[in-house]
């Protein structure tokens, strides 16, 4: 009976936690929706809204499978990918499906990670090719990287264990991804910084020499709105990952939700200082990206970094948002929403710092943080997911959007982005401001 209470308390709890994390993309929606131009505002909403819809498709047809399916009942999953339960069937199972609170949780942080790639290339993409890299990243792309890091047989996975469940972590500790800055974010990010290289830049965005133009969002009160949608659905990505409620775990989960704090706090903070020292400009959306940055920056180690270091990963987070920033300018790549810098390259940041700074008793491992005196084996694990993760995300959705630019299906016409993406391809404004005729 207490058993049964137990775990019926821990579904609860992460179908709460999925709740939170789907609402993120209502957060996704309005900042996607602040950050672009009035005449593209419907564009990228149809965008937001359709990667819930499609996201959920290829998750329940292909995703869930490559994620964390096995043959048989009794089978032991491959290291690469997931090698059954496609559409949630039987198959050769001798049992049905059950798992849905873990699918139901798993495919809203696909939903995320598919919105991310949509706001770095917003404003000049054609539709065909939005549904096309939905499909793709939500089915086969992504689901690889979660398998590869989050299933017991996934060759990164920190609690890899062999046919015979015995401990089978790389340099026997693994990858320690918690919640996601490498999963989720890096993948969302590196996706979208392909996308934004390949389809070029928005016209006028930079002049004959190369020298970036202003091209502002529309609306700051919606970017501040998505900003606070998102951190309040970060305690359902972080937090929901302890993935359990009761006992012990609700220690865990409630540290977990102040380190996420505390990091999206100083990395407000660490933008706004920065922003200010070099431009003297109180910026309100820098601020906001800075939050964005400092949340991205601790998924990966919610759960393995003290107070202290939560506030110092958040803080290099706006340093890192800032720099890589000003580096795709230089490269004159567009990104409208700094979709890569916050979620690729703060991602890649949250992955080296739980290499840095995880600490002993909290990760459980003796191969904890270089810079706490664990070794190096946990940090180059980490570097090492970063850049399987990249390789990987780069060479299949780089392939895809060249393939489809050397079609003529990737940007839109001309004439469409001049026009507005709008009126052009969704049937007028989001913005009614005509007169009423009645």
């Amino acid at each position: 009976m207490i058993g049964g209470i137990t775990g019926s308390q821990d579904i609860s709890y992460m179908l709460l936690s999925g709740f939170f994390v789907f609402f993120m993309q209502a957060g996704f929606a309005m900042l996607c929706a602040g950050s672009v131009r009035s005449k593209n505002v419907m564009n990228i909403l149809i965008k937001n809204v359709l990667d819930a819809c499609i996201g959920c498709m290829a998750y329940f047809c292909f995703g869930w499978a490559i994620s964390y399916g096995t043959k048989d009942s009794s089978s032991f999953s491959g290291e690469f990918a997931g090698e059954g339960w496609f559409f949630l069937a039987k198959g050769d199972h001798d049992a049905s499906f059950t798992n849905w609170h873990n699918f139901f949780f798993q495919w809203a942080f696909t939903a995320a990670a598919a919105t991310i790639t949509s706001g770095a290339m917003a404003e000049r993409t054609a539709f065909q090719a939005y549904i096309a890299y939905s499909i793709i990243l939500s089915g086969f792309v992504y689901p690889v990287v979660v398998h590869w890091i989050w299933d017991t047989a996934g060759w990164l996975c920190n609690w890899k264990t062999d046919k015979d469940g015995n401990d089978d972590t790389l340099n026997g500790v693994g990858m320690h991804d918690f919640a996601g800055s490498g999963v989720v974010h890096m993948t969302g990010g590196i996706a979208g910084l392909m996308g934004a290289a390949i389809v070029g830049p928005r016209t006028g965005r930079f002049d004959a020499s190369g020298r970036p133009m202003a091209m502002p969002g529309h609306n700051a009160a919606l970017v501040v709105l998505g900003t606070f949608i998102l951190w309040v659905g970060w305690y359902g990505f972080n937090p929901g990952s302890v993935l359990a409620i009761t006992g012990d775990a609700a220690v865990s989960v409630a540290r977990v939700c102040v380190t996420t704090t505390l990091a999206a706090a100083s990395g407000g903070i660490g933008a706004m200082i920065l922003n200010y020292s070099l431009y003297k400009v109180w910026d309100l959306v820098a601020v906001c990206n800075g939050v964005l940055a400092g949340l991205v920056s601790i998924t990966a180690g919610a759960y393995a970094l003290q107070p202290w270091a939560a506030i110092l990963s958040g803080f290099v987070g706006s340093v890192v948002l800032w720099a890589s920033s000003k580096l795709l300018l230089k490269l004159k790549i567009d990104d409208p929403l700094e979709a890569f810098p916050v979620h690729g390259a703060c991602g890649a940041w949250g992955c080296i710092a739980v290499g840095l700074f995880a600490d002993e008793k909290l990760l459980g491992n003796e191969n904890y943080g270089a810079l706490l005196g664990g070794g190096g084996k946990l940090l180059g694990n980490q570097i090492l997911g970063i850049c399987v993760i990249t390789l990987w995300v780069s060479v299949t959705i780089g392939g895809l959007f060249f393939t489809l630019k050397m079609f003529g299906m990737l940007r839109a016409s001309a004439e469409e982005e001049a026009a507005g993406l709008d009126e052009s391809k969704h049937g007028g404004s989001a913005y009614n401001m005509e007169p009423s005729k009645v």
